[in-house]
């Protein structure tokens, strides 16, 4: 069968309602458990092996877990990641101790700060423009872990309750898949487990942040009450807020209760008007306490 085709921002600015409600759902670590393998098998690895830091292994992937997974940064897009995992690295003791040299990445700053969609192909026009070896490497590094994602992270399934949630709210609402995620990614891991009917666009990280992509596709289209994010992180929330619209989490660790809770009552609650307020400020409540702003060792060190 062949891929899905990739999407444009046109595609976002050309959506047209066909349902009175809009949900956005994010993928990785969402409706895929992919966060883990992904993060600790290629991303990890290849930022020590690609910045020679084999001497402080351990510190790095202490500092790269706490950035992408086990914070209230968790989902980030890789690019600001990479630069927080070298900052926190430049703090501790034990790798200033170490002597090795952790990059600044002050290029990689300002073609972060300057409004760029944050995936490669922006990203290789900066190096083109430029020519800055900086950048240069951080795009080899960034195309490794894609290469070797394709290579490695193969059927994994979706979520249980989230493929029938899926279901239901195609049903119901106009959904599209709205990501951080390469678009080259997203489209084969959906395709591969039969999922992209249920949504009419996949947007990954070359169509924009994740508040661009709800705004762009839902922006003025439904009443803000009636525009709902999925996700598992604190960007997923800020996206939806960004927007004026409601959140739905899929708690860290705890998906499928999650997804199931979504299934049999939110998503009913959503459609019928009755979302907003207590019910989702309880949802985030449970939601925030799970994922916190100081890394393990800084807790330790202040014991």
């Amino acid at each position: 069968m062949a891929p899905s085709p990739s999407y444009t921002r046109e595609d976002l600015i050309n959506l047209a309602p066909s349902r009175q409600a809009f949900v956005g759902i994010d993928s990785d670590g969402c409706v895929f458990d992919s966060m883990e393998i992904k993060q600790k098998k290629c991303f990890h690895p290849l930022i020590i092996s690609h910045w020679k830091l084999e001497r402080i292994a351990e510190y790095v992937r202490e500092a790269a877990q706490f950035a992408n997974l086990y914070s209230k940064w968790r989902g980030q897009n890789r690019f600001p990641a990479l630069i927080m995992t070298f900052d926190l690295l430049r703090e501790r003791p034990e790798v200033r101790e170490s002597g090795v040299p952790i990059p600044e990445l002050s290029s990689l700053r300002k073609f972060v700060a300057s409004g760029a969609a944050l995936g490669n192909p922006e990203l290789e026009r900066a190096v083109e423009e430029t020519r800055d070896p900086e950048l240069l490497s951080v795009l080899e590094w960034s195309k490794a872990v894609n290469d070797l994602i394709a290579r490695t992270v193969k059927k994994v399934p979706p979520f249980q309750w989230a493929r029938r949630s899926l279901e239901k709210i195609a049903a119901h609402a106009d959904a599209i898949c709205v990501s951080q995620t390469p678009a080259e990614a997203l489209i084969r891991e959906w395709d591969e487990n039969g999922i992209t009917p249920f949504v009419r666009i996949i947007a990954g990280q070359e169509l924009g942040t994740k508040a661009d992509h709800i705004r762009l596709a839902a922006g003025g289209k439904y009443p803000p009450e009636k525009i709902l994010m999925i996700g598992d992180a604190p960007g997923d929330k800020k996206a939806a807020k960004a927007n004026n619209a409601m959140f739905y989490p899929i708690n860290p660790g705890r998906e499928e209760e999650s997804w199931k809770r979504f299934h049999e009552e939110a998503f009913d609650r959503f459609l019928a008007g009755k979302y907003a307020g207590a019910y989702e400020a309880e949802l985030i409540e449970e939601f925030d306490a799970l994922l916190p702003d100081i890394p393990p060792w800084k807790k330790s060190a202040r014991r």
